[in-house]
């Protein structure tokens, strides 16, 4: 370690693994939602199927950044935060317009997402990626 060199404040192995573990869940619990959305596009009306395959595409986006959180939590700056944003915003969203079509299950969905993300958040110290001064270790 050089002078000046700011160690992390590790977690312990065990919040450490189950922080990853819920990453890892929500991962591949967003893979299902990309399978589920595939066969959406294959049913839904030619002014729709635009939008469900952006929707869709966009599952692996957010499968490949829960993974990349749950490889390296501690090396993902601003990743974490993001994430949290658009889930957080879309639960919210989902809760006021809880009459319209899919509104429920969107915010029960995306809630237990915020809800897994944040704990992982706190069980791994994501917060960690953000100390460019300091010796990583994830």
């Amino acid at each position: 370690m050089s002078v000046g060199a700011v160690l992390l404040d590790r977690p312990t192995s065990t919040a450490d693994r189950v922080g990853r573990v819920l990453l890892a869940l929500c991962a591949v619990s967003t893979l299902g939602a990309f399978a589920n959305g595939v066969l959406i596009m294959t049913q839904v009306s030619d002014a729709r199927v635009i939008t469900e395959a952006w929707r869709t595409f966009a599952y692996l986006v957010f499968a490949g950044l829960w993974a990349m959180m749950a490889a390296a939590p501690r090396r993902q700056p601003g990743v974490w935060e993001l994430v949290l944003l658009q889930k957080t915003a879309i639960t919210v969203f989902a809760l006021a317009a809880l009459d319209l079509p899919d509104a429920r299950m969107t915010f029960f969905v995306d809630l237990s997402l915020v809800v897994a993300t944040t704990a992982a958040y706190v069980l791994c110290r994501g917060w960690e990626g953000w100390r460019t001064s300091a010796v990583r270790s994830s």
